[in-house]
Formats: structure tokens, sequence, C-alpha cells
């Protein structure tokens, strides 16, 4: 198939649209990908242009898959169009209704994304092909604080922790895998857990009281679709960091949001408050600077230099605005975000234990490990009220 693929994705949930894009994608990267969160938009777009392939779940505001499958087959009578219908609807009536429209495959949910992904292969790519993209070469007038300016607003987030692709692929294979199993293998990942506290939140989803934790963003996802939305996550463009002097700096900024998410619950749990939530905000609290990392290694890929002062300066100028750019926009709760904040400083105002564990496990996670007995004298030291002992939690040792 030499000609570059126009695919159709159509479903209400922004983070099934990801998913499905990314499978595309990782197929060929050089396909057009559209995307629709209603049937009737859908519709309207396969009126318009013929399509390569269409993706869409059955569950579509406006009109459903099953109609937009109707009007495809009326629309392309005759021709032999892709069409893979995704449902929640695993009954005999169900199935049956789909038949007679032929498509070409008629998934239900939580379908196996590797599975997806073998038939996109079969259905995208001819026998033997195998197509490579480079990324776009960058404009000899861009400079990097213009670059990252508009990486801002469409950044994917933070670079995965070690090999988080092959552990999502076994955890696929195992068939005993649980949701205790999920969180300590990919607890301590602050991508996974921000992209899964989000999906989680999504409109569709969203029933009952925000998710503000993994555990309970993997609670209301079910095994089977957290681990299809991690492997999408792997699947992204700039997932790992090649460059050297990249990976040093989010060496430093991982063990950073690990001291103070594993400092902040077991303070928190010695005083009776929300471990969990505390946890979280400790490890997502340096979001934002990993997330610029990434956008820097996007830049390296595309042929742009960097010396460690670039790198620091721009750490230092847009860290800080990646990470709220990136926390209001995948909506994570307020309150987490609000929390997430606390570790760099305590607003005024009634500020709650969690702020205040969060914002004294921050501080030590930066000090060296002697000098964590100079935090005594740290306002939220005294508004806990805590002991030296107590304050012993925070240590790494």
């Amino acid at each position: 198939m030499s000609v570059s693929p126009g695919v159709l994705v159509a479903a209400s949930d922004p983070w099934s649209r990801e998913l499905l894009g990314q499978l595309v994608l990782s197929v060929r990267c050089d396909a057009t990908v559209q995307f629709c969160e209603d049937g009737l938009a859908a519709i309207d777009a396969c009126k318009r242009q013929p399509f390569a392939l269409v993706l869409a779940e059955q569950e579509l505001p406006g009109s459903d898959g099953l109609e937009l499958l109707r009007q495809v087959r009326v629309l392309r009578r005759g021709a032999a169009q892709p069409f893979i219908l995704i449902s929640a609807k695993a009954d005999a009536a169900s199935v049956r209704a789909a038949l007679p429209l032929a498509p070409t495959a008629y998934l239900v949910k939580p379908y196996n994304a590797e599975n997806l992904r073998e038939r996109l292969r079969a259905l995208l790519l001819a026998p033997g092909e195998n197509v490579v993209c480079e990324l776009p070469a960058l404009e000899q007038s861009l400079s990097l604080g213009r670059f990252l300016q508009t990486e801002r607003d469409a950044t994917e987030g933070a670079p995965l922790m070690g090999e988080v692709g092959k552990a999502v692929n076994r955890c696929m294979e195992a068939g005993d895998i649980n949701l205790e199993m999920l969180e300590q293998e990919f607890g301590h990942d602050p991508q996974i857990t921000a992209c899964l506290i989000s999906a989680a939140n999504s409109a569709a989803r969203h029933v009952g009281m925000p998710c503000q934790t993994l555990l309970q963003a993997l609670s209301r996802l079910g095994v089977a679709h957290a681990l299809n939305l991690m492997l999408a996550v792997a699947l992204q463009r700039a997932a790992t960091l090649d460059d050297p002097l990249l990976k040093e700096h989010a060496e430093r900024f991982w063990q950073l949001s690990r001291h103070t998410a594993d400092g902040a619950f077991a303070l928190a749990e010695s005083l009776g408050a929300d471990a969990d939530r505390c946890f979280t905000a400790g490890l997502l609290h340096c979001l934002g600077d990993l997330a610029l990392l990434r956008s820097l290694q996007d830049w390296n890929s595309a042929g742009g230099a960097l010396s460690e002062r670039e790198v620091d300066a721009a750490l230092a100028e847009h860290g800080a605005s990646f990470g709220s750019a990136l926390r209001t926009r995948w909506r994570l709760p307020l309150e987490l975000r609000n929390l997430i904040a606390a570790a760099y400083a305590l607003n005024g105002g009634v500020l709650s234990r969690e702020a205040l564990i969060v914002n004294l496990a921050a501080n030590a996670a930066r000090l060296p490990e002697a000098e964590l007995p100079s935090l005594s004298e740290h306002k939220a030291v005294r508004m806990l009220q805590l002991t030296p002992a107590q304050l012993g939690f925070l240590s790494r040792s």
C-alpha cells in the first residue's frame, strides 16, 4: 500500500480515540487519522471523502456506530470498505444486527489492543511492507523558545520510566493479572499514573466521585482497558528518551518524584491523613519538567542542538507552565491539582494536613539526607506539630 492511508476513528471518549489513533499510527506512521466524537460527524466525514479504514465504537452520541456502518455501506456500495466496529454489547442479538452489514471485524470491549494491532497490520500494510517515518526537519528560523511555546499546549506528557512497553505486553500475556499487581508494577511511573487517572475521569466514565489515585483509576477502568491505555501511551512518539543528557535529567526528576511520593505516603500514614492521595500528588508534581524533557527529545530528534545550559534554562523557564497546561488539559481533579501545587508553595488560607504533608515531603526530597534535621523549623513541621521521630518518616534510608 504505497499511498498514505486515511483512517477515520470515531469514539465518544477522548482516551478511547487516543488509544485507537496510536494503534493505527504504530502500524502506519504515515496514516492521516481523522477523529470524530459523535456518529453524525463521522457520517459527514465519510460523505466528504473515502477512507482506507473506519474504526468506530458502537456507542456514539448522535448516531451510533451501527448506523455509521450502514451509511458507509450505502455510500460505498460495491466497494470493500474495511470497517471495524467496537461494541460494549456481546449478546447474540447485537452481533446478528451487525452481520448483514458485513463489518470487517466486530470487537467486544474490553478488546485486546495487541490483537487489534495485528488486524490493522493486515489491513493497512501490504505483505512484507514496512513504513518508516522521519520527523520533519525544523524550520531554520525556529528558536528553541518558540518551539517549546508551541509544544506546551500539545505535549503528550512525560516520558516513561524503564521498559514500560515490555512490561505491558508481559502483563497482557499473563492470565492472572489483577489490579493490585498492576499498581505494584506501574505505581511509580508519573506518566502512567496521570494518564489513567485522566482516562478514568473522562466524561464517558465519570460516575460518582473523581478518581485521585492510580488504584481508584484502575478499579474504574478494569484490567483489560487499563492495559490497552498503557500500551497506547508506550506507543507514542518519544515515549522513551534517547538523548543521554535528557535521560540524566529525567532520572533526577523521577527520583525526586519517587522520594516525594514515598515520603508523603509514610508521613501521611503516620498522621492518619489520606496517604494514597498524598502519594499521587508527590508522584505527579514533576510532570511538567518531565513533559518538557520529552519535547526537548523531539527537538533533538528533529535536528535541534541541545547543550546542558539550554536544557537547564528551558526547565527553569517552561517547566512550571508545561505542568500547569498538562494537568488542566487532562482535567485532573481540581482537588488533586491543588495538592500537587502544594508541593511547590503553601498558599494562604486554610491549609489541609495533606497540603502540608506534600509540601514538606517535596522540600525533604530536595535536601541531602544529612540536612533533613534542618526542616524542624519549617512552617509545615510547626503546623503539623511533628516530633523528630515523625520527621524521620521523610528519610530516604
